[in-house]
């Protein structure tokens, strides 16, 4: 399988590239690949650092290298802070989900994202919360044109599981005003989960009037 553009951005990184040259390379830009490699030590190659000065390069690296240190400090904090998850704490965090990812109209229950770890919660919401299995679910993916279809399907497929037979006719966006860096951003397309009731009335539109009930009730305990 091709390696996906973070792949090969972090493979430049460790070799010694710049964000710039790293960036004309791969077509991506610098404040993309500073989210991605913000954790990545830096060291520049030879030729990175015959083109700059000797000085400005250490200077940058120290700077760099600092900012590691204070995220993995900061990161360290938080895990303790986070502690063990309960099945509580997963409700709550899959209703936030909803509330910000689900669809509200229509009586389904759907979420829609591109991120592989909010796709991983909501399914582990699903399945443990709302007491789905894999029959249960639907998935239909959205891709740029520059995305591999069969490649994006199998990833897909495989962080869910969901089989590759319970997925929805793939759409591919031609919209001509998209920019290719922002296409490339998404390696994997959009991923739109979707819950079937396969007969059973309580996975269906019950399901969906209970959580939009979870969200209500969050909303009127929350007013102040």
């Amino acid at each position: 399988m091709k390696k996906s553009l973070k792949e090969k951005a972090l493979v430049l990184r460790k070799s010694g590239w710049s964000y710039n040259i790293i960036s004309q390379r791969l077509g991506i830009s610098k404040s993309t690949l500073c989210n991605w490699l913000k954790d990545v030590p830096y060291k520049p190659n030879e030729e990175v650092a015959q083109r700059i000065k000797n000085g400005p390069v250490k200077s940058a690296i120290k700077r760099h290298n600092q900012k590691i240190e204070a995220i993995k400090h900061a990161k360290k904090i938080a895990a303790s802070e986070v502690g063990q998850i309960t099945e509580r704490d997963l409700f709550m965090l899959g209703v936030g989900l909803y509330i910000g990812e689900g669809s509200k109209v229509y009586e389904t229950v759907r979420i829609i994202n591109s991120e592989p770890e909010v796709i991983k919660l909501a399914m582990n919401w699903f399945r443990v919360t709302c007491g789905l299995k894999t029959d249960n679910f639907s998935i239909a993916i959205h891709l740029y044109p520059d995305t591999p279809k069969k490649e994006a399907l199998k990833f897909w497929s495989s962080l869910t599981g969901i089989p590759i037979k319970q997925f929805g006719k793939t759409q591919i966006d031609t919209r001509d005003n998209k920019s290719r860096k922002k296409r490339r951003q998404l390696a994997h397309g959009t991923a739109h989960i979707t819950i079937r009731c396969n007969g059973e009335k309580n996975k269906g539109v019950f399901l969906h009037r209970r959580i939009m009930g979870w969200i209500e009730e969050i909303y009127k305990q929350m007013r102040v």
